[in-house]
């Protein structure tokens, strides 16, 4: 007898359907296997899945890319809360996740904005590593490591402009490659890639704020910033650094509610 899982398609970090980045949520009453989860995210063929369980007041939360699982991910994180709170009969609105980055929350407001509580990473400076130069246009003005690589670009318009390269950047150390300037408009502006995943270009990517924020906020001297991923689906991004925390506040909105059969 086959069975059936939940899942639900929401766009985070926008207002409307068809803006933002799309994941797929999928509640669980407990865990399927690996292999599994890493199918389904495959064929979902979104930039992430998440799988969560609930044990105790506790969401315990997996995030799978169409290339494997990963430590952390803003936009599917966000898409669980909204689903948690609109669907779930979630009696409060603060939410209490687990995972591999360790405890993670999201709070939402009176108006269904959802702020999520992230680490705040470590921007370690590196030398620019060379294959960036060949496959950017621009040339970056600094690079830092984290989980990711972050560039950082003297304009928006550059990060507008960018098109890499990618299969130059494909044996770098790096989950991502997050670019940023600061912005016309808001306080800064980023785009991001990734070079080993069928998905290029991830629209709007909320682990890669853990980098930016800190950056900007000590570049800027503010610790409040307002921040858009300048893909072709747009994202806006409120963002605040508290001590060795990001808070990252956003919208959501759902697509798609449906039926897995396994």
């Amino acid at each position: 007898m086959k069975n059936s899982i939940t899942l639900y398609q929401i766009d985070a970090f926008t207002k409307k359907v068809f803006g933002g980045n799309p994941a797929a949520v999928c509640p669980l009453e407990e865990w399927l296997s690996d292999d599994l989860m890493q199918n389904i995210a495959i064929e979902n063929n979104l930039a992430e899945t998440a799988f969560f369980v609930k044990e105790g007041d506790v969401y315990h939360i997996r995030w799978f890319m169409p290339s494997g699982e990963i430590n952390l991910c803003g936009h599917a994180t966000l898409a669980s809360a909204f689903v948690i709170f609109n669907y779930l009969n979630h009696p409060t609105d603060e939410i209490r996740f687990s995972c591999l980055s360790g405890a993670l929350g999201a709070r939402r407001s009176g108006d269904g904005q959802i702020t999520l509580n992230f680490p705040a990473w470590k921007n370690v400076p590196i030398d620019i590593p060379t294959e960036v130069f060949s496959a950017f246009k621009h040339r970056p003005i600094a690079a830092f490591k984290t989980r990711d690589l972050l560039l950082i670009f003297e304009t928006q318009q550059q990060i507008l402009d960018l098109n890499p390269n990618l299969p130059l950047l494909k044996h770098l150390p790096f989950l991502g490659i997050n670019c940023t300037a600061k912005g016309d408009e808001v306080d800064f502006v980023s785009r991001v890639f990734d070079a080993n995943d069928p998905i290029s270009e991830d629209p709007v990517t909320g682990s890669a704020h853990c980098g930016f924020v800190p950056y900007w906020a000590e570049k800027l001297g503010k610790n409040k910033l307002h921040a858009h991923q300048l893909s072709a689906r747009r994202g806006a991004l409120f963002c605040e650094l508290k001590g060795d925390r990001v808070f990252i506040s956003g919208y959501a909105v759902a697509y798609m509610k449906a039926e897995i059969i396994i």
